[in-house]
């Protein structure tokens, strides 16, 4: 977007295909208690790597604290999946060095926790258990800049600050990386669930942009996108951002303004034969999300491929894919990664643009951004962030192609998600990337525009 069954076997965990099956399915999702269990097992798991984290990046304890509706960033990535908002007030503090807690099993490094209050007596149990670890540094999410890590509202920390007092907020520190690492860091487990979330956008996508769907003449963008809306519901998923259909011509795809009739409701472009489409989609299931953006071509009676102009547009996307993927490397920022690949870009003859983000708990998740559409050069803030093992990125971009059946330079925009997979092999495609065009056949039935 621009600027989202049963655990498979471990050995899915290797599973890297270079291009995604030539049949997508839809993969249902297992019952929400289910989900639940599911996504706890990966809260637990993030979370006990807390005090590495801390320790990472040289801070002794971290403060979260939120009031209901007035959540921290970062709270939704800590939460249990059956809770839908903070309660009360919500205060949770954890330890570089978790507190020895006395057990019949002996005594066990126990980490603080989370206190939930709505008087003062939240802040005496939170300054006991700082008297208690004494850290020399608190971290707090207060940065001007990076919105993952500013979660703390103004008047809580006035809250905070007071309640405490001058002797812990003067230990407060402000440590972006920690918020951001925390979010951005994806636990392998989660690959197998991630695998099939985005098997199934991949399998809506093509079903939209297919004859079952399209009808030329009478389909409009804004009936796709809305048939897109409904098709997610109906399989029990959700989205993070209204579905965008554009027909590609030479405006760029952020530029593209969409007629919308009060009349018709759903508004948008007749879809014609001969057109080729952009759809920008995304899925949100067990709290993870797809970024996803494809290309599909509606054939003239008679016509049985693409044009060869518009295969060569999609190639020339396909290996700044390749450069851009090639490029992000742990340890280097967004600006470092995106100064590289542009080089290659640029070495290749290529014209294009590159605007790639993390993706995971968010569709423009935590971490560092490569590029955005209008900051082909730097990217502050969020741009200085160094890339970290075990996240995944949104590998989005476009490139511009000259079709001289048209007379025209198109832009082609692609977008495909890719994890970590280990040193050697860097970022890997999640599911696959598009390498042939969605086509939109001659329909047998003209009907079929009724399923809208």
């Amino acid at each position: 977007m621009h600027w989202l069954t049963a655990f498979l076997p471990a050995a899915a965990l290797l599973w890297e295909p270079v291009i995604g099956d030539p049949t997508p399915k839809y993969n249902p999702l297992p019952p929400l208690r289910e989900q639940a269990r599911i996504q706890d097992a990966w809260t637990e798991e993030r979370k006990a790597g807390i005090p590495a984290l801390l320790k990472k990046h040289g801070v002794e304890a971290w403060v979260i604290s939120q009031r209901e509706y007035a959540e921290e960033t970062v709270f939704w990535s800590l939460k249990p999946a059956s809770t839908f908002s903070a309660r009360r007030r919500t205060t949770c503090l954890f330890l570089a060095e978790p507190l020895a807690a006395n057990s019949s099993e002996g005594s066990l490094p126990q980490q603080p926790g989370c206190i939930i209050g709505w008087t003062t007596d939240v802040w005496e149990t939170l300054k006991a258990q700082l008297e208690a670890a004494n850290p020399a540094t608190v971290a707090i999410n207060a940065h001007p800049e990076i919105a993952f890590a500013s979660g703390l509202h103004a008047g809580e920390y006035q809250a905070m600050a007071s309640g405490l007092g001058g002797e812990w907020t003067s230990r407060m520190v402000v440590k972006p990386e920690i918020a951001v690492e925390f979010i951005a860091t994806q636990p392998r487990s989660k690959l197998p669930r991630y695998k099939q979330v985005m098997e199934t956008a991949w399998a809506m996508i093509a079903r939209g942009f297919s004859e079952a769907v399209v009808v030329p003449g009478k389909t409009t963008t804004g009936d796709l996108e809305w048939w897109f809306r409904e098709e997610i519901l109906a399989h029990n998923f959700t989205t993070w951002f209204q579905p965008s259909v554009s027909v590609v011509d030479q405006a760029l795809p952020w530029a593209v303004k969409m007629e919308t009739s009060v009349d018709e409701g759903a508004g948008g472009r007749v879809i014609e034969y001969g057109d080729m489409l952009h759809v920008d989609f995304g899925l949100t299931a067990l709290g993870l999300n797809t970024d996803t953006q494809h290309l599909g071509y509606v054939l003239r009676p008679g016509e049985k491929d693409v044009p060869q102009d518009l295969k060569d547009g999609l190639k020339k996307g396909n290996k700044l894919q390749d450069i851009v993927r090639r490029n992000i490397a742990v340890g280097k920022t967004g600006n470092e990664m995106l100064k590289a690949s542009l080089g290659e870009m640029h070495a290749e003859g290529i014209q294009g643009r590159v605007y790639t983000h993390p993706i995971g708990d968010w569709g423009h998740a935590a971490g560092p951004l490569i590029g955005m559409t209008n900051m082909q050069d730097y990217v502050s803030a969020s741009g200085e962030l160094a890339a970290v093992s075990n996240m995944w990125f949104s590998v989005e971009l476009l490139v511009e192609h000259y079709v001289a059946e048209r007379n025209q330079t198109l832009w082609f925009a692609l977008e495909e998600d890719v994890y970590w997979a280990g040193e050697e092999k860097g970022w890997q495609w999640v599911y696959g990337r598009q390498e042939e065009f969605h086509l939109v056949k001659t329909a047998k039935k003209q009907e079929t525009m009724e399923e809208l």
